[in-house]
């Protein structure tokens, strides 16, 4: 678990919001995937955070998984079949998580806004 992850799921607990399943696996055709966070059925939400680690101006896009060309093809193959599984995917980035707006889509996602 990264630090970003750590701090999303704790401002996700200090508001009261269900919680997620952290690094839930789905299977696609020969391959297996994983989000950072999961909302089960019959919500099937789950997030993403992209990026570096992107924490407290750690560098957002530091070259990592995310951003490499392999990395981000990756993740967009494991968006399409999640979303032709009836997931909504909401791909978030370190930033977000600390300024509150990845926080505020997960409610408005979970209908708490």
């Amino acid at each position: 678990m990264s630090e970003i992850e750590d701090a999303l799921l704790f401002q996700m607990r200090a508001l009261g919001l269900p919680v997620p399943v952290r690094n839930h696996r789905f299977m696609a055709p020969e391959r297996q995937f994983q989000f950072d966070f999961a909302w089960l059925a019959p919500v099937l939400l789950a997030v993403e955070i992209q990026g570096g680690s992107g924490y407290k101006g750690k560098g957002e896009f530091s070259m990592g998984h995310h951003v490499r060309p392999g990395g981000y093809e990756s993740d967009c193959i494991k968006q399409c079949e999640a979303v032709l599984r009836g997931w909504r995917v909401l791909p978030v980035t370190g930033a977000m998580v600390n300024d509150g707006r990845a926080l505020a889509y997960i409610e408005r996602a979970l209908g708490r806004k």
